[in-house]
């Protein structure tokens, strides 16, 4: 019995010591509450859809696969070691040090336009190239050889065999408006395609000293080394733009790129694959810029036109009449703003045909007509 004692009395004190112990460290546990507060968490149901309005998810699966990666190489001559002109140096080392040749590559994109294989890029991307890959989307790869291209843009038209290729949809790039959403779809730094997000920063941007003919459309989506040749698309996955220039002071992205219009790019290629180059307009004269200070010393209302600054002896314009000072206005009635654009007005006129050409004299407005004649190529600028 005392036994039987000793064993209840010591099992109480535990049970009133782990009590003790309990109530005062946790007391939640006793009172049945549980301790701090309930987390409370929504997640959405994996059979709920994102929001296709704010996705341009759509757009880019339209586009990416007519998108391409463009591979070059070619033979890069080493410049001739100095000491080569030395008769002593070459008696003890003999032709080794002689100009040799090194494999060069770069890369850049492009875009397939045609189910047929008709590639367009930018000329800097495959100019001088030996030899041309194209790496598509789906993981196919070609040799491509260069139908023509265009410097004065910076257009190059390839052409590939494959079957079943991907073409893109042109849009209407003469539709677009400053504050577009585009994406740039490409292959920077060889990266791997990529799409970008921006809008439409400005329209016919010119005289940039990037090409002969300007007329880019700038925009924020990044692009960067590698992109050149790609395509700016719309929401509707429409080609509206070839990506070309960035404005860098790092040779990154610095929100400033610039891109072909579609519509420029479609009639340069249908040239190229027509007639293997670009026929364009020509009257033989260099003009410059009117200024405000040179209006006002001209007595002119606007700083509107070009003022003609040479005329080549014996051009179409030296035949029609027109002169050095002359200030040229209008061609064929429509008005000339600016030096880039009576270039552009003159190159959109086909060789051949008459053209009326309205100047400011100093005794007054006068017409010419002129019989346009063709561009002669010109030289590429280094």
């Amino acid at each position: 019995m005392r036994k039987l004692w000793l064993v209840f009395s010591q099992t109480a004190t535990v049970c009133l010591a782990v009590l003790f112990v309990v109530s005062t460290l946790r007391p939640d546990l006793l009172s049945g509450k549980p301790r701090g507060d309930i987390v409370t968490i929504k997640e959405s149901s994996s059979a709920v859809e994102v929001n296709k309005s704010s996705s341009f998810s759509d757009a880019a699966k339209q586009a990416m696969p007519a998108v391409v990666n463009i591979f070059t190489a070619m033979d890069v001559k080493v410049p001739r070691h100095p000491l080569m002109d030395d008769p002593l140096f070459r008696h003890f080392f003999g032709d080794q040090l002689d100009p040799q040749t090194q494999r060069s590559s770069s890369l850049g994109s492009g875009v397939i336009v045609s189910d047929n294989g008709y590639i367009l890029t930018n000329s800097h991307v495959v100019e001088a190239a030996d030899e041309i890959e194209v790496a598509l989307a789906d993981n196919r790869r070609a040799k491509a050889r260069v139908v023509g291209s265009d410097p004065e843009t910076d257009l190059a038209v390839l052409k590939i065999d494959l079957p079943k290729l991907p073409a893109i949809t042109f849009g209407r790039s003469e539709q677009a408006s400053v504050g577009d959403v585009v994406l740039a779809i490409g292959n920077p730094f060889g990266v791997g395609q990529t799409v970008t997000m921006g809008i439409v920063s400005a329209l016919g941007r010119s005289h940039l000293g990037i090409n002969t003919f300007e007329n880019f459309i700038q925009t924020d989506a990044a692009i960067n080394p590698g992109n050149s040749g790609g395509a700016l698309v719309d929401i509707g996955g429409n080609l509206i733009g070839i990506n070309t220039a960035i404005y860098s002071r790092t040779g990154g992205s610095m929100g400033i790129g610039f891109a072909i219009p579609g519509s420029v790019a479609k009639q340069v290629m249908e040239q190229i694959v027509q007639n293997g180059s670009v026929t364009r307009g020509w009257i033989g004269v260099g003009v410059q810029d009117i200024t405000k200070e040179l209006a006002e010393s001209l007595k002119l209302p606007r700083a509107n036109g070009a003022l003609v600054s040479e005329v080549l002896r014996g051009s179409p314009a030296d035949k029609g009449g027109v002169r050095p000072g002359d200030i040229l206005i209008a061609v064929n009635g429509k008005p000339v703003a600016d030096s880039a654009g009576m270039l552009n007005l003159i190159a959109a006129l086909p060789p051949g045909q008459p053209a009326a050409l309205k100047v400011v004299r100093t005794q007054g407005e006068a017409e010419f007509n002129v019989t346009v004649g063709r561009r002669p190529k010109q030289p590429r600028k280094e």
